[in-house]
């Protein structure tokens, strides 16, 4: 997905581990192209840049496509990162410059590399009714930004678990590991907590955790969410707790990972590591140059996304509280 805000911040992010269980809370940002939604941003803000190596995170839905028009976002370019493609209802239509044309569908996992530079588009289907997902980005670290475009996909089992299900598409949790390779330690997990159940999770003490509330009423650690927000465990618990107090089932993503120690620049949809990388990837978008490649087969309205124009002073840091 792109990030199609007109004017996007000028991120400088740098991970300090913090303490407890801390509640971030989405913003509202316009998803734009022809046909333009509204996604619940939780990160990158100020309070948190990262959460392992997962650096952005847009929760959409659920939207009723009649009303809202869907989804239709024209060839973009990212560097430097992973997108990780998530769906609970609806479908979408992915095609990118490797080639590739697949379908994201409600539990299974589309996992794209840019690396050197990759272009894709996304387009809800005809057949969509109602769409309800995540996207999230992966930073890749410094030895591994540069790498060959690539693109996975993978459908996790549904897991049985006391009081809840689970469908682990990255890392480990529960006693399943997914097959997708990662370029850092992760953890990404989809759990539905059952009515008045409470559910306790083993978990990596090294990894610092974020647990994303869709629906039904959830705590951690028994600080209650809201539907939206997103609540960060530093590292050093062995153990995860979530319940739901509510009638209904409750879902959450659970994201996690080692502490990402490298200072990242993001701005619009390319991560590196200074002002310099980010206009240069910017001029060789806006000149189609091959680094980014060809997506064939969109038949959206527009060819491609223009890069917004960059800001006249340095990218200034934007850093986690201490």
């Amino acid at each position: 997905m792109s990030n199609t805000e007109a004017d996007p911040a000028e991120l400088l992010c740098s991970e300090r581990p913090g303490e407890g269980v801390t509640v971030l809370t989405p913003r509202d940002v316009p998803l734009g192209g022809p046909r333009a939604i509204r996604v619940r941003r939780t990160l990158p803000q100020r309070q948190r840049s990262l959460i392992g190596a997962w650096c952005f995170a847009d929760h959409y839905g659920p939207q009723d496509v009649s009303a809202s028009g869907g989804m239709d976002v024209a060839p973009h370019p990212h560097t430097g990162l992973q997108t990780a493609s998530w769906l609970f209802s609806g479908e979408i239509e992915h095609r990118d410059s490797i080639g590739t044309h697949a379908m994201v569908r409600p539990g299974e996992l589309n996992l794209m590399t840019a690396g050197h530079g990759i272009a894709h588009s996304e387009v809800s289907t005809p057949d969509t009714s109602t769409l309800h997902g995540v996207q999230l980005w992966i930073a890749l670290p410094d030895e591994h930004r540069d790498t060959a475009r690539d693109f996975r996909h993978y459908a996790p089992p549904l897991l049985d678990l006391p009081g809840a299900t689970a469908r682990v598409f990255l890392g480990s949790l529960a006693g399943t590991t997914s097959p997708v390779p990662a370029f850092t330690p992760l953890l990404g997990a989809e759990l539905t907590v059952e009515p008045g159940a409470t559910v306790a999770l083993d978990v990596d003490p090294a990894f610092e955790h974020g647990v994303l509330q869709d629906i039904g009423s959830v705590t951690v650690a028994e600080v209650a969410l809201d539907t939206g927000e997103l609540a960060y465990l530093a590292p050093g618990a062995g153990r995860l707790e979530l319940a739901n107090p509510g009638t209904e089932p409750a879902r959450v993503l659970l994201l996690g990972g080692t502490p990402f120690t490298e200072e990242l620049v993001m701005w619009w949809n390319f991560v590196g590591r200074s002002h310099e990388d980010i206009a240069e990837y910017r001029e060789a978008w806006q000149a189609q140059a091959d680094r980014f490649g060809r997506v064939e087969g969109y038949q959206g309205s527009t060819a491609w996304l223009p890069a917004p124009t960059l800001p006249q002073v340095r990218i200034k840091p934007r850093r986690n509280p201490s």
